[in-house]
């Protein structure tokens, strides 16, 4: 597409009934919308050291739904962060999008200094001249699934068995055979309560990620529970859950969102078949694509330092290919107080929030 020919939108905060049906509207978005662009997540963050508003760029011959966290602070003024967004349709489309979204700041007077976006582009090197050649800052990264394994399951359930790798397929058939069954959890205290327990052990274990408090988990698991979005899937052993998973549906995406596992345990192939367990109620569910959100990224997915190794190592099993996203980016609208904010204001706020939240900044 050439510069001639780039669409113009405008922007602008959605209406009451947009609101309403906000997960219809985020799903029919060009790449079917991300699941941290829900209502659920809306909820989650709101309030939760983020103000939520809910944002529609258009042009033409598409509309594009997403979420927008704002933090505002002293001096600096407003921070916006479009979270997996915008979902354009185009990476061309993203300046143009862009330029509607700032021009919005304005007119509101909303005194914003910088929009930090992570859009859904796979990363290549002609995406990162286009990100450049808008003006956007190339920030670090936030989300965990910036890199991450995705797997089509888009095909009847034993076609999907059989592209998977043979060490997966094996996993999942010894554990079926060795009479390993997956339950799925009821939504509620008792699973939340189970899945978190696992999570600490493998955080404790391995120390791959930071884990958030309970009542976080619980706030997030509880909004995609009662929107029918999440569900919990475990595997016991002797009497106990020994693994567990949580798995969201988002139109036709599944999200494979959090996980845990005692150590040292006796059954073997049994995360490979709740995973599998997981794949076919996603299917069941009209799922298309599986998310197994958050690899190393595909040029480090074999570096044994890597702190997401052994999760990466697990993941790619079942596909191997590694999705590289764009990550994350900066339109700087205040220079001075954007540079501000890289000399050391976002370390000092950032510690501010942890000291007075016990939470993580983004």
């Amino acid at each position: 597409m050439d510069t001639a020919t780039l669409r113009e939108f405008t922007a602008r905060f959605a209406t009451a009934e947009e609101i309403d049906n906000w997960d219809k509207h985020v799903t029919a978005n060009p790449n079917g919308g991300n699941m941290l662009q829900s209502d659920a997540y809306a909820a989650v963050k709101d309030g939760n050291g983020w103000l939520v508003r809910r944002l529609v760029v258009e042009t033409s011959d598409y509309t594009s739904y997403n979420l927008l966290l704002e933090k505002k602070f002293p001096v600096m003024g407003r921070l916006w962060y479009l979270i997996k967004g915008p979902d354009a349709a185009a990476v061309e489309d993203i300046s143009p999008m862009l330029n509607a979204i700032s021009t919005l700041a304005k007119e509101q007077k909303m005194n914003v200094f910088t929009i930090k976006i992570e859009p859904d582009v796979v990363e290549s090197p002609e995406a990162a001249a286009q990100l450049k050649a808008a003006g956007l800052v190339k920030a670090p990264n936030i989300q965990s699934n910036d890199s991450t394994a995705l797997l089509d399951i888009s095909a009847p359930a034993n076609e999907v068995l059989r592209s998977i790798s043979s060490r997966a397929r094996n996993a999942v058939r010894r554990a079926e055979r060795e009479g390993c069954e997956v339950v799925q959890g009821e939504p509620g205290e008792d699973s939340y309560r189970k899945l978190y327990a696992l999570m600490r052990n493998t955080m404790d274990a391995k120390g791959a990620m930071p884990l958030r408090s309970y009542e976080y988990y619980a706030k997030f698991w509880e909004e995609f529970c009662s929107r029918g979005q999440g569900h919990f899937f475990f595997v016991h052993e002797d009497g106990t859950p020994s693994v567990g998973a949580f798995v969201i549906n988002y139109g036709s995406k599944a999200t494979y969102k959090d996980g845990g596992s005692t150590q040292n345990r006796k059954q073997y192939g049994d995360s490979h078949l709740v995973q599998w367990a997981a794949i076919q109620r996603m299917q069941e569910l009209g799922c298309v694509e599986y998310d197994f959100c958050g690899t190393p990224p595909a040029a480090r997915i074999k570096d044994k330092s890597h702190p997401l190794y052994g999760l990466g190592s697990f993941k790619t099993s079942f596909t191997k290919t590694v999705t590289d996203f764009v990550g994350c980016y900066d339109l700087v609208l205040g220079p001075v107080r954007y540079k501000l904010w890289l000399k050391g204001a976002e370390r000092i706020f950032r510690r501010l929030e942890t000291m007075r939240t016990g939470g993580q900044f983004y």
